[in-house]
């Protein structure tokens, strides 16, 4: 079924046939419309986009589940706190638990869904550091050349050639130890207790924008020699409002693009980093802890599967369908990717 502003298209499209009509009427549409187009055909894509819209909406909503008013009306398993505990440890999914309960007794369904939570926001801050210093450094790099561009990119190259997982690793562990005292002693010790999660936003942060940056910059150094930016420099225009009003904007999409890519790395770095104890710290869960708490309760006498089964499949799912949401938005913003597939 064509949607409405399709059926309006072709009707104002020529008579000249059927294919003539439809090709005239894909002609008319403007980029934003063609693309969107694109992107409902990629049928992966926009299953992945499904799942990302309603587990974003199942983590925000969890916490109202547990509202007296709300609770008495949905089943007791989404109702249970994160950190309640009870005494039915190592519990099998049942009706009452549809996860099952961890060693403390406590449901796993919301604690996956609170690592969750926990794993989306880091990789929505990597990402965010990746959007404003990654753009802005490719972005004047790229615009202004010369010995500014040497200089900026042999920055971004040493950074590469170091371990990006070491380097958080002790950049993480450094921060700490400098600073947890610090924050315990001008905040408070809870305060204090969640600065391993700003350490490891600041460890993840710091590798997370290089390779945004050298995106960036190659699209800049092909647009800035383009006739509308001279066109621009010869009416008068400031470099500032170049590269905000004209360039920038020309690099959105492939800025997008990336973006929807990053998000998965920096949740997996997140996830290892918490697998390897370095990361979110109990009672925090992120998915990645999850993991490994059940990981560790693998024993020869039972295999408590559910886990271990339950979190890392819910974050291989995740992972997915972040990746192809990115794939789909690739393709759907540059039509010549999908073409050369």
């Amino acid at each position: 079924m064509r949607s409405n502003l399709e059926r309006k298209r072709l009707r104002n499209a020529p008579t000249a046939g059927i294919v003539g009509g439809t090709a005239a009427w894909a002609l008319s549409l403007s980029p934003a419309e063609a693309a969107w187009l694109r992107f409902k055909q990629n049928r992966a894509a926009c299953i992945g986009g499904l799942f990302l819209l309603l587990t974003v909406s199942f983590v925000i909503l969890w916490p109202v589940f547990r509202a007296p008013g709300i609770a008495n009306w949905l089943p007791p398993s989404v109702t249970y706190a994160p950190t309640a505990l009870s005494n039915l440890q190592f519990a099998a999914p049942a009706a009452g638990h549809w996860f099952g309960t961890d060693v403390h007794g406590r449901d796993l369904l919301s604690r996956v869904v609170y690592g969750a939570r926990i794993s989306l926001l880091v990789g929505l801050v990597g990402a965010g550091v990746s959007l404003v210093i990654g753009v802005l450094w490719g972005a004047v790099a790229g615009y202004v050349g010369g010995r500014c561009d040497q200089i900026m990119m042999r920055a971004v190259d040493v950074l590469y050639s170091l371990p990006s997982i070491v380097f958080v690793i002790v950049m993480i562990t450094t921060l700490e130890e400098l600073f947890k005292g610090w924050l315990a002693k001008v905040f408070s010790p809870e305060f204090a207790a969640m600065g391993r999660m700003l350490f490891l936003f600041a460890g993840l942060g710091s590798v997370s924008w290089l390779t945004m940056a050298r995106i960036v910059r190659g699209q800049v150094l092909s647009l800035r020699n383009q006739n509308f930016v001279l066109a621009s420099l010869a009416l008068g225009a400031s470099h500032r409002r170049i590269i905000f009003r004209h360039i920038l904007p020309n690099v959105g999409g492939v800025v997008i693009v990336y973006l929807t890519l990053t998000v998965p790395s920096i949740v997996l770095y997140e996830s290892f980093l918490s697998y390897l104890g370095l990361g979110i710290q109990p009672p925090q869960a992120s998915l990645g802890s999850l993991i490994a708490e059940g990981a560790s309760q693998i024993n020869p006498i039972r295999i408590y599967w559910w886990l271990i089964a339950f979190p890392g499949g819910f974050l291989a799912a995740l992972l997915l369908a972040l990746n192809f949401l990115g794939d789909g938005l690739r393709d759907a913003l540059d039509p010549r990717a999908a073409e050369r597939r």
